[in-house]
């Protein structure tokens, strides 16, 4: 076992830099597409990517890559409420700030911030944390399945009330993922992806957006204006890429097309400035990232690191493939960032303090 004095893993620092170096060269280009519609909205973006997330978030990460893992052990429980409450605070008038019908920012003078991308990390760690010290006795009901479910009912409720679906589908996702690593029976899997089906029915029922979507999905040229506009403009995107795309800063789409184009359709202008060739250079980063975490995970020095590990980069993990197979039609659209490349600065921030962790981890690895 590797002492205190090693280094953090050097393949692991390489492919997080060139991530974050693609993401800031494709977050200029496509933020042309906002300078030319809306100036005030590019600077408050720019400020809030480059200072809160690439500035701070590269800060934080080798700060949280020098702070033992096992330190957040000992405060999981304080970080999970911490989050919880930080989450809730958007509610209340004169700091939270709400947009195309969701309450979901706070607004702390010139900076933003979007405290769900915060619960994420603080849900995986106390999960984490629970499923290290309960691991022999998952296989019980009361200390296995009712008390995972009852971890996720806090953050879930939160982000049902802003409302947030995709985060909150993200956390389930990922926290199911560490709930079997962590040794959980086939039985309580498949209780809990029936809970899942049921409750994902319930929000087809009460909110359209989500069938709209899932129509949109089955068949984008339903509504082409509506509901199919952004995946047909999407498509239109990576197609025009071909093998080489057109170039850099070159997209057509990010001019009045393609909506989010510094968000969620980002990997579409990759792929329209870049084509074929620059959109598997960006898979083949994610691939990377996600196999030497995941080897680090396996090598922790104990179980408590290993899940932790395992439960960022699978947050990580989904959020990439959900973003990128719903730019090409194959997943239902859910307006969720690519980590490390979409615009937001407190995503990117987070993100980047998790890959902290995930360092801090790797120095101790066996």
């Amino acid at each position: 076992m590797r002492g205190l004095g090693n280094r953090m893993d050097r393949p692991l620092l390489i492919i997080i830099g060139l991530l974050v170096l693609i993401g800031f060269f494709l977050f200029t280009s496509a933020s042309l597409g906002l300078l030319a519609q809306e100036g005030a909205r590019f600077s408050s973006v720019a400020f809030n990517q480059l200072f809160l997330g690439v500035g701070l978030g590269t800060i934080s990460m080798f700060l949280m890559s020098r702070v033992h893992y096992r330190f957040l052990k000992r405060y999981a429980l304080h970080i999970y409420i911490a989050s919880l409450i930080l989450t809730i605070l958007v509610f209340v008038p004169m700091i939270g700030f709400s947009a195309g019908g969701a309450t979901r920012w706070l607004l702390l003078g010139p900076i933003s911030l979007q405290p769900a991308e915060i619960l994420k990390i603080g849900t995986i760690v106390y999960l984490a944390t629970y499923l290290a010290s309960a691991r022999a006795h998952l296989h019980k009901y009361q200390t296995g399945l009712l008390a995972f479910i009852f971890i996720l009912v806090p953050p879930t409720v939160v982000l049902l009330l802003q409302p947030d679906t995709s985060t909150i589908l993200v956390i389930t996702g990922t926290a199911l993922g560490m709930f079997f690593a962590a040794g959980a029976r086939w039985r309580d899997i498949g209780i809990l992806v029936l809970i899942g089906a049921i409750a994902l029915s319930g929000l087809v029922a009460m909110r359209p957006y989500v069938l709209d979507r899932i129509t949109t999905f089955i068949n984008p040229s339903t509504d082409r204006l509506g509901s199919g506009y952004q995946i047909q403009q999407s498509l239109i995107a990576v197609g025009s890429g071909k093998v080489v795309g057109r170039g850099f800063g070159q997209s057509v789409q990010k001019f009045g097309y393609l909506p989010e184009p510094t968000g969620d359709s980002v990997f579409a202008v990759a792929a329209e400035e870049f084509g074929f060739i620059g959109a598997v250079l960006i898979i083949f980063l994610f691939i990377a990232l996600i196999t030497r975490a995941l080897l680090i995970s396996t090598r922790a020095p104990d179980y408590f690191g290993g899940l932790v590990v395992a439960g960022i980069i699978l947050l990580i993990a989904t959020q990439a493939l959900i973003n990128m197979a719903s730019m090409l039609g194959v997943m239902p659209l859910t307006g969720l960032p690519l980590p490390f490349i979409s615009h937001g600065g407190t995503a990117l921030f987070v993100m980047l303090s998790g890959m902290g962790i995930v360092l801090n981890v790797s120095k101790y690895a066996k």
